[in-house]
């Protein structure tokens, strides 16, 4: 018998002043004031958008509160919340990703807590680093550009990073 799963990403305990069931309009709002820095892109092969976009707001402190979309087909309407700190160039952020799942055909629901990792430079132009999300397969290192808006809220013209 083959299960599909159907994911539907839900935001946390670590909801650092950013909570919120996320639709475009309030993921616009919520992000507005933030640095946004994205690798975020439509597949050629198979019209999915795949790729990660990192919202920042930097606090006096050299603390900082950030959103990580993570896209894996189609563009989420939630960020997961993080926290984290930044010194000079260097931006480390952590947390955890709680994830609902359904699960075909019984609907039975799943979660998942993955603990996600942000570690980089930063700079008025782009992040380099690695995003690690425990129990995803790429690891890699990252380099998102800065952009204006996360994609949800960017009209078809400028859905490219």
């Amino acid at each position: 018998m083959t299960r599909l799963l159907v994911i539907g990403i839900s935001v946390g305990a670590l909801t650092i002043g950013l909570l919120g069931q996320g639709t475009a309009v309030d993921e616009c709002s919520r992000t507005a004031q933030m640095q946004i820095y994205s690798n975020a892109y439509i597949s050629k092969e198979t019209g999915d958008v795949v790729g990660y976009e990192l919202a920042i707001k930097q606090h006096d402190d050299s603390t900082v509160d950030a959103l990580l979309y993570v896209y894996e087909g189609a563009p989420n309407d939630d960020g997961i919340p993080l926290s984290g700190r930044i010194s000079g160039k260097n931006l480390t952020i952590q947390g955890n990703w709680v994830e609902h799942l359904v699960e075909y055909p019984s609907k039975k629901e799943i979660v998942q807590t993955h603990f996600v990792k942000i570690g980089g430079t930063l700079d008025s132009a782009l992040f380099r680093g690695k995003v690690e999300i425990e129990g995803n397969a790429y690891p890699g290192e990252s380099r998102l550009k800065r952009l204006e808006q996360v994609w949800v809220c960017r009209t078809p013209d400028r859905k490219k990073p």
